[in-house]
């Protein structure tokens, strides 16, 4: 069989309407569907000679022995289909329905495409070839990116690092500046709040930790030469339910229930866009929540975000922790005020 990625396509296209038992396609038609997916790959176009050679080559018992039948209607003109309506030359086990939603993902992922994500843009040029999906370029759907983030060159390379078990060297530049080299096995990659951190076990000689590395701080890296340690006693796929973000706090911060208060016209909002997934209303005309999370600095973060329209009610230590940050900001805008009242 012939693994020309030309002829692969048509192939695939040619099975699609065949198996469409909603339409009527004449060689014409064929030969319309067939080229509308090859300029768009590739640029080119085949004959209507072309197309009855693939017909001939698909029901061919040596390569597909597939069931064609040329179906007479309208006079002298016929369309093509397979006899078996369940046939495929791919053993496709997707529903159409089912290929109309990988039409819609694929669509989305495009928004993706280069850059950074050279990993993407293979995963679906090979669905785009492998479904003979032609993705949308009037970008209908827009993720939230910042293309000008540090790091998001390091992403494909880290992904499969990750996926290869390759232990790394890593030239990491903390927020203040300071360069540290270190050795770490990757082990996730997780995006919060428009940012990418690696996650990986890290040997120090104060003994080995699950370290958090943000990739806008990774300065560089390469392979490391050391047996990979795999992870044997994480679950990612878990390991967040607890907190907002991607910061895992001591053994010691337990889960605790946090009861918040908005203002009556930000309440809303809030419950419609929940900020951890354990959310629950307890007051709706108090306008009173809670969530059960293990308290860090994202959850403040999120906090903070929604005043002054919010209060911590509970618990009493976190309430605590706002009065104080508050009182210490109030300070300095008071200081500013008398500043220029002085003048």
């Amino acid at each position: 069989m012939p693994t020309n990625k030309n002829a692969l396509l048509r192939y695939q296209i040619l099975d699609r309407c065949f198996s469409n038992r909603y339409r009527k396609y004449t060689i014409e038609d064929l030969v319309d569907a067939v080229n509308e997916a090859l300029y768009d790959m590739y640029g080119s176009e085949v004959s209507m000679r072309q197309i009855r050679d693939d017909i001939k080559y698909m029901r061919d018992r040596v390569s597909y022995n597939a069931p064609i039948e040329a179906v007479p209607f309208e006079g002298k003109r016929c369309y093509y289909r397979y006899s078996d309506p369940n046939y495929t030359i791919f053993n496709n086990e997707l529903t159409t329905e089912e290929v109309t939603k990988l039409c819609s993902t694929i669509n989305m992922l495009g928004r993706y495409r280069g850059g950074a994500n050279r990993w993407l843009e293979e995963v679906i040029s090979n669905l785009e070839l492998r479904f003979g999906i032609k993705t949308n370029r009037e970008h209908v759907v827009a993720f939230e990116q910042n293309e000008q983030l540090r790091g998001l060159e390091f992403l494909s390379e880290l992904i499969d690092s990750a996926i290869n078990h390759q232990p790394l060297n890593l030239l990491y530049r903390t927020y203040n500046g300071k360069e540290t080299n270190i050795v770490i096995h990757p082990y996730h990659v997780k995006q919060y709040n428009n940012r990418w951190f690696l996650f990986g076990l890290e040997q120090t000689p104060n003994g080995d930790r699950i370290a958090n590395r943000a990739l806008d701080r990774i300065v560089k890296f390469s392979k490391a030469n050391v047996p990979f340690v795999p992870n044997t006693s994480i679950d990612f796929t878990t390991r967040f339910d607890d907190v907002v973000g991607v910061t895992i706090p001591d053994d010691d911060v337990k889960k605790e229930t946090v009861v918040l208060k908005f203002e009556p016209d930000r309440f809303p909002y809030v419950v419609s866009k929940p900020i951890h997934h354990s959310q629950k209303v307890l007051s709706d005309e108090d306008c009173i929540l809670q969530i059960e999370v293990r308290p860090n600095k994202e959850l403040e973060s999120v906090i903070f975000s929604y005043f002054p329209h919010v209060e911590v009610l509970e618990p009493a230590t976190l309430r605590e922790q706002f009065q104080e940050k508050i009182s210490k900001n109030l300070k300095k805008y008071l200081s500013v005020q008398k500043d220029r009242t002085d003048e």
